[in-house]
């Protein structure tokens, strides 16, 4: 369903547009803008839908994306190495998860979590290998989806990994969208 007409004028100034540009972009006339924010005309639906598809996507960019929040370097391990080394890795980069990555493919996560769980079994880190201490994958998305979804998903995993196709191109972590979200 369509948001009313009357939001067309309130969306195209929140983002600086001027009819000609909102025209522009969505591919209609600068006088049909004209014409459909006073209220005289009643345009056809595949000029609304085009108008409003422009003025979403506008919304949208306004609101960021994954490509935009996310750190570029992707810091994993395998899941042959060992506890010890994962947790040196984390040390070295100050962060408190690994994703778990072999031959290309996301095959699961380490978290401190799990470490420490490790270390209050009393079980030898150096003679652990990651594969018996990682927990599920984390989600994958594209770099075009919505922050807002990416807060969603953080709620229940602790990373989220962002991808174009199968290469990984970067972490995002709930520090990243804190930190994106400071004025």
């Amino acid at each position: 369903m369509l948001p009313d007409l009357s939001e067309i004028k309130k969306v195209r100034r929140i983002h600086g547009l001027t009819q000609s540009g909102l025209a522009k972009l969505a591919g209609v006339s600068q006088s049909l803008i004209a014409k459909v924010e006073s209220g005289r005309i009643d345009p056809t639906y595949s000029n609304v839908r085009r108008i409003f598809s422009v003025t979403e996507g506008l919304a949208r960019g306004k609101e960021g994306l994954a490509s935009d929040v996310m750190a570029r370097r992707i810091i994993s391990c395998s899941s042959g190495d060992s506890v010890s080394s994962a947790v040196g890795r984390m040390r070295a980069h100050g962060i408190s998860q690994l994703p778990v990555i072999d031959h290309g493919a996301l095959v699961g996560l380490v978290s401190e979590s799990d470490l420490l769980e490790l270390l209050a079994e009393g079980k030898d880190i150096s003679r652990t290998r990651i594969s018996g201490v990682m927990q599920d994958s984390p989600p994958i998305v594209s770099g075009k989806t919505p922050v807002r979804a990416l807060i969603d998903l953080l709620r229940y995993s602790p990373i989220v990994l962002v991808a174009d196709g199968a290469r990984f191109e970067g972490v995002v972590t709930k520090s990243d969208i804190l930190m994106a979200k400071q004025p």
